[in-house]
This record gives structure tokens, C-alpha cells and sequence, in this order.
């Protein structure tokens, strides 16, 4: 407690020189410094021995308060959080944010397309889970001694948040034990996370109503009808305009504004926008707060890296803070009045059983089976963050007493702590079905994936035979996953004009027709085409909720202007013009260009001898992938796979070794093939997983680019090579993709890490 003896010294010379008089900025530093350090120190803790860091940064907070600090050494609590209005605003202006901050949080971890991928277990389950816990909190609010209750003539807003903080469930902590235990993806995880959101949703809708009710002053119909209205006006039109309108703040944001940081600006600024709406129509921020979370979580700008800057600030600030002052707010030392003892160790008891059964009821009419519905009640029974979240905001408005909220943390903290065990003991008896075996499979295949981790593509193309290829290329990928596309269309550049077609190449006629009539662009046609198509061959596409793909495009003259869209955040950059082979060999000027200021991975189209002025095939039947065992070339096995998919093409494998293993010793020899098998065993797996049709063929004591190009002329329509960039003041991707470049008779595609 060496901190504490320092603030409190602090604490005792700003109060000796007069500090007392209003709020100290150097205090407020020291509490906030304070409640970061134990919150992170005990959150570590909880971790290491299987519990959510939340609870740590919960029982650090009452470490510090009245419950621990203040009864071991009261000056020390009292200096270092004195009970003057003013200094503790400030620390509260923090954790008012804070909850802000978290239920936006909380909605962002809301995935919508799980509880419609889940269905009918999930509904049951949250419906049941809800209706019964809510009811036995309700009416222990109803009949509770009115020495409990902050305001006994507004019984009824006290009784909702009490039957909220019991029917609620923490989608995070769940999610956190679920992820743990590597059920996260399993079927009955699926439903336990789904279920939890619908909760977490219904919960945040009562207390918004709630808020209306205690804003009124009164319970009559006209409060109950204005907040009830006002909550479903504003999530229809959060749901449907303003998802729009979000997702195109949010593009905006990262296309057009070049300081740090301007997209995590935007999302702020669109949470305080929607809480400030709630507010104004009599709902309570909470609401909007929550709500602005769901829709920049399903933002299909919001990239990873976006989305883990937010939650870095989240968790590494405003968590310790919002729940160690949670803690600190709460004085459990009030359990030592038998009354209120009692009242809490009823308050658990119904906490749990309620939640339990309401979730055991749910999983059976859901369809699921004893053990899995066993499983669904121990998990359903965990709060902890949210209920802090209700209990403060309740605790704020007035509607809850200081007991009260002391006693819900109570109950959050037992049953939260519980869980956890409970859960990890239900879930290692539930068998492992064949069907769920396959999906999971197949499901981990995919998250090593090169082309199901891609999340945001750039397409530089022109209207040549090698931009229709790129364009059905990154139309395919982003139908493969609904990921949003920008096009750079780079036809202005030739000087030819889009308004009329002029120069159009022979065969282009029937896409250009097509093009003009729905008022597209080339490039936007194709692509939307061939997403379209590999969209059709999903069947769960319709279940994960990617109907259609997002797609921007942007008419450009100069292929430098490549250079300033490729800083955006972009996964994959594939490039189709007309000028992409250089006479002298490699790639030319222009390729360079387009490709020089872009670090990711690059797709790079040529069709320069096989198409001779005229549109690549429509639909391709024979592709050919060169292997090596290198990530580079499984990433572009997966490319082609995922082309080959869609065009219900064969694919060959090609294995090339410069040894001849009859030259070399047994050892060799053996371990040569057993490399071999291993990489084509990968590709069979990578092959079954895409549906394709694959076939493996080996070359043996050959350069690599004479085994292709002998290979391609046996009948191909197309070659997918992975390749490295190679420093040069041009691009280059080393001897063999060049010799590929300079004689390959057949498309080809480049795909380059």
C-alpha cells in the first residue's frame, strides 16, 4: 500500500493548504493513476487464476473504498478520495464516460448476423432467460421494505431495474469463458454468445423505457407510451437510415481525412451524437450509446487494426476506472446489518435460479438437449460487467439507493466469480457431434486463410482485356466474403471516354451494353457481376447477411493517384491495365507506379500474348497453380481456388524440384517426397474446402519457369504464381515470374506477398 501512504500525504497537504475549497488537479491525476495501477495489477490477477479481468478491476475498486482501505485505515481513503462535490465530479466525469464508452463497446461485440445464423435456440433461450429472472426482480422490487427504496412513490422504476440487473447476462465475460474453453465457434457456444446478445439488447431497451418512466416524475400512461415510442422510433431508424448514415461517416473519415487517428474521432463523435438523441428524446443516452455500437461494429470499413485501437483505449482506461470506482462506490461492509445480509443472500439465490432455470426452460423448447441446456443455465447466470453498468446508471438517476447498488455489485460479483467453473464443468461433458467436427474443420482452415482474412480490397484498373480479368477477379474474392471494394478507374487516363465507349476493344460490346443501361462504369460491372456470382455459390450467404458488396468508385487520370488511395487501409491491391508488360522484359513504368507506395499484398493481371486486344474468356475451365510448400504459394493456391470456385474450373498443382532423386541418396530421396506429399496434401485439404476439382502433377530436375511454361501448353487458361517482391527500382518478383511474364502464352495472374 505504498501508493496509498503517498496520496495520502498528497491528500493531507492539499487539504491542509486549503484544497478542500475546490477540486485539486493533482489529486484527480492521483486517483486516476491509482485506480489504473490496482485495477491492472488485480484484473492480471483474476486472469491467472481463470476469472474475467473486469471481476479483478471490480474487487480493486472495493480494495480502495470504504469496504478494505477505508475500514483498515480511514484518513488514508478519505484523503486519497475525499467526499467533497467537487473533486468528485471529476473522477465521476471519467466514469460517466467510461459507461459510454463500454456500452459502446458492448454493442461493437454485438454480432447480429450469429443470432441469425443460431436462431430459433437463441430466441427461446434469451426470451425464457429474460421473461423469468426479470419477473422474480420485479416482484422482489414490488415487495421490498420501503426503507430499501430511494423514492417509495416511484416503486415501479426501482422494481424494472431490479428485474434488468437480474435477467441481464455480460455478452464479454461470457464470451471471455466461452473463447477459453475453444467453444466460441462450437454450436452450443454459438447459441450461449447469441443469447447473451439478445439479453444484452433486450436489457438496454427496459432500461432506456426505465429512464423515461424516472424522468417523468410519474408512472402514467403518457410516460410509459413516450418512452416506448421513442425507443422503437429510434432503433428503426438507427437500424435502417442511420446505418447508412454511419457507414458512410465512417468511409468518409478514412478516405478523406489524413490526421491520426480520424476514423476513431468519427466513431466518437457518432456515439456521443446518438447518446446526446436519446437523451433529447426522453430514453437516456445508455441507449444510444449501445445502439451507435452495433452499427460501427457491422461497419465494413471498420478493419481490425481500427477496431483494436478502440478497444485498446477502452480497456486500457476507462474499464479499470468505470469498475474500480464501481467497487469503490460499494461499501459491503453494510452486510454486517443482518437485514441487508439477508436481503443479499436472497437477492443471489434468486438471481440464480431465476437466470438458470429461465435459461434450462429456453434451451429445451429450443430444441437442445439436457446437457446442452445444463451448460446454457450456468453460463446465462454470469453478469458482472453489465450489471455494474445497470446498477451505476441506476444508481445515478436516483432510482437505486446506495444499498441497493451495493448489494447488486455483491450479487454481481458472486455469480460472476461462479460462473466460470460452472461453466467449464458443463461444457467438458458435452460430445463433440461428426457434423459440428466438419464445420469446425473447415472453420479453422479458413481462419488461416489468406482470402478469408482479407477485409478490404483496391481494385486500379482500366477497360483492357487486363482490367475485365482484375475486375472478375476482385469481384470473386469480394463476393467470397462481402468485403468492400474500391475501384480506381484508370480508362481516363487512355484517353478514351466513358460516356460513349470509344475505343472499346472487339468483344466488349454485350458488357459495355450492360455497363451503359445500369449506369455503371466498366470495371464497376464486372465486379459486381462476379460478386454476384460467387455470392449465388454460398449457401449460408444469406445467413451471414452478406447480400450484397459495398463498392466505391472513383474515376482517376493519372495512375499516381494509386499512391494516395493505397494509405487507406486496404488489404490486397489488384491491378489490370493495358500497359503492363515492358518490351524490354518485366513490368512496365506504369505497373511500377501504380504498385511502389502500396506494402501489402499485391494481384497483378497479364494477358498481354494470350488475348491479343480481345476480352479474357468469360468463364475459365483450366487453371494452373505452381507449388512449393512457401506461404507465398498456398496464399496464391487460394486465390486460385477461390477463381476456380466460381468458375467451376479444374485446377492442377504443380510440383516442381530441381533434384533428381535418383541422384541422390536414399535419406534424400525420402525426405524430398515426404515434402512433396505433405505440400499436396495441404492443397488436396485447401482444394476440398473451395469445392474444386484438383490435380496434381510433379516435375522433376527442371528450372521452375521451364517446368510452367511446359505444363501451361498443354491446354490452360489461366496461371496463378505466387511470388515475393524483390527490391528494384522497379517491380520485379525474381527470374522465374519473369520468364513467366516474358513467354507465359496463357492469362496470368500474379499474386504477391
Amino acid at each position: 500500500m505504498v501508493p496509498c501512504a503517498v496520496l495520502a500525504t498528497a491528500g493531507g497537504t492539499w487539504a491542509a493548504a486549503g484544497g478542500g475549497l475546490g477540486p485539486s488537479d493533482t489529486l484527480f491525476i492521483a486517483e486516476l493513476a491509482l485506480l489504473l495501477l490496482v485495477g491492472r495489477l488485480m484484473g492480471e490477477a483474476a486472469q491467472r487464476i481463470g476469472q474475467p479481468a473486469v471481476m479483478g478491476q471490480l474487487i480493486g475498486g472495493l480494495l480502495l473504498g470504504p469496504s478494505v482501505l477505508g475500514a483498515l485505515w480511514p484518513a488514508a481513503q478519505h484523503a486519497i478520495f475525499p467526499s467533497s462535490a467537487a473533486q468528485k465530479s471529476m473522477i465521476d466525469a471519467v466514469s460517466q464516460l467510461g459507461v459510454l464508452m463500454l456500452l459502446l463497446l458492448t454493442g461493437m461485440e454485438t454480432d447480429l448476423q450469429m443470432v441469425r445464423r443460431v436462431g430459433r435456440a437463441a430466441m427461446t433461450v434469451a426470451a425464457a432467460g429474460v421473461a423469468l429472472p426479470f419477473a422474480c426482480g420485479f416482484a422482489l422490487g414490488e415487495f421490498m421494505p420501503e426503507q430499501f427504496l430511494p423514492k417509495p412513490d416511484a416503486r415501479l422504476v426501482t422494481a424494472i431495474f431490479l428485474g434488468t440487473a437480474l435477467s441481464i447476462s455480460s455478452v464479454k465475460i461470457v464470451a471471455i469463458v466461452v473463447r477459453e474453453m475453444n467453444f466460441l465457434r462450437r454450436d452450443l457456444g454459438q447459441i450461449i454468445i447469441a443469447s447473451a446478445i439478445l439479453e444484452d439488447t433486450i436489457g438496454w431497451i427496459i432500461i432506456a423505457i426505465a429512464f423515461g418512466l424516472a424522468s417523468a416524475g410519474t408512472i402514467d400512461v403518457w410516460s410509459v407510451g413516450r418512452a416506448i415510442v421513442g425507443a422503437a422510433l429510434f432503433m428503426m431508424f438507427s437500424l435502417t437510415i442511420g446505418r447508412r448514415i454511419v457507414f458512410t461517416l465512417i468511409r468518409w473519415a478514412n478516405d478523406n481525412l489524413r490526421s491520426e487517428f480520424a476514423v476513431i474521432t468519427t466513431i466518437l463523435v457518432i456515439m456521443a451524437v446518438m447518446a446526446l438523441t436519446t437523451q433529447l428524446i426522453g430514453v437516456n443516452m445508455v441507449l444510444g450509446a449501445f445502439v451507435s455500437g452495433i452499427l460501427i461494429g457491422e461497419s465494413p470499413i471498420l478493419t481490425r487494426h481500427i477496431d483494436e485501437q478502440l478497444r485498446g483505449l477502452i480497456a486500457a482506461l476507462f474499464m479499470p476506472v468505470f469498475f474500480g470506482l464501481s467497487g469503490l462506490r460499494a461499501d459491503v461492509t453494510v452486510l454486517g446489518n443482518s437485514d441487508l445480509a439477508l436481503l443479499a443472500a436472497g437477492l443471489i439465490l434468486i438471481a440464480s435460479i431465476g437466470k438458470f432455470s429461465g435459461a434450462f426452460v429456453g434451451g429445451k423448447l429450443g430444441g437442445l438437449t439436457r446437457a446442452e441446456s445444463l451448460a446454457l443455465g450456468c453460463a446465462m447466470n454470469a453478469r458482472g460487467s453489465t450489471e455494474v453498468i445497470v446498477a451505476s446508471v441506476g444508481l445515478a438517476a436516483g432510482v437505486l439507493t446506495q444499498n441497493l447498488f451495493t448489494l447488486i455489485v455483491t450479487m454481481a460479483v458472486v455469480t460472476t466469480t461462479a460462473m466460470p467453473p460452472m461453466l467449464r464443468w458443463a461444457l467438458a461433458r458435452l460430445p463433440m457431434r461428426h457434423k459440428e467436427r466438419v464445420r469446425l474443420e473447415r472453420e479453422e482452415l479458413d481462419a488461416r486463410g489468406f482470402v478469408t482474412n482479407l477485409e478490404r480490397l483496391l481494385l486500379a484498373a482500366d477497360d483492357s482485356p487486363n482490367g475485365t480479368l482484375a475486375a472478375r477477379l476482385t469481384g470473386v474474392i469480394a463476393g467470397a466474403g462481402g468485403k468492400p471494394t474500391t475501384i480506381l478507374d484508370l480508362s481516363r487516363s487512355s484517353g478514351r471516354d466513358k460516356r460513349t465507349w470509344n475505343g472499346r476493344p472487339p468483344g466488349a460490346a454485350k458488357s459495355r451494353r450492360a455497363a451503359e443501361q445500369s449506369d455503371e462504369e466498366p470495371s464497376e460491372h464486372e465486379v459486381k457481376v462476379a460478386a454476384e456470382s460467387a455470392l449465388a455459390l454460398q449457401p449460408d450467404a444469406q445467413e451471414e447477411g452478406h447480400r450484397n458488396v459495398d463498392i466505391t468508385t472513383r474515376q482517376e487520370r493519372s495512375i499516381r493517384a494509386v499512391a494516395g488511395e493505397a494509405c487507406k487501409g486496404y488489404d490486397l491491391l489488384v491491378v489490370g491495365v493495358a500497359n503492363t508488360h515492358n518490351p524490354s522484359g518485366g513490368f512496365s513504368k506504369d505497373v511500377s507506379l501504380i504498385t511502389r507506395d502500396f506494402e501489402g499484398p499485391l494481384a497483378i493481371v497479364d494477358c498481354h500474348r494470350s488475348s491479343r486486344g480481345e476480352r479474357p474468356p468469360e468463364r475459365f475451365s483450366r487453371i494452373l497453380i505452381p507449388v512449393t510448400g512457401t506461404e507465398v504459394s498456398r496464399r496464391a493456391m487460394e486465390v486460385g481456388l477461390t477463381l476456380a470456385h466460381a468458375h467451376d474450373a479444374q485446377v492442377t498443382a504443380l510440383y516442381v524440384t530441381r533434384t533428381n532423386v535418383n541422384e541422390r541418396g536414399r535419406k534424400r530421396a525420402l525426405a524430398i517426397r515426404r515434402n512433396e506429399q505433405a505440400v499436396l496434401k495441404d492443397i488436396a485439404a485447401l482444394a476440398e474446402r473451395h469445392e474444386v476439382r484438383l490435380r496434381s502433377t510433379t516435375r522433376a530436375n527442371m528450372a521452375p519457369d521451364e517446368a510452367i511454361l511446359q505444363e501451361a501448353k498443354r491446354g490452360y487458361d489461366l496461371i496463378v504464381l505466387g511470388v515475393s517482391r524483390r527490391r528494384a527500382d522497379t517491380l520485379f518478383f525474381g527470374n522465374t515470374a519473369a520468364a513467366v511474364l516474358d513467354r507465359s502464352e496463357t492469362c496470368n495472374l500474379f499474386v504477391a506477398t
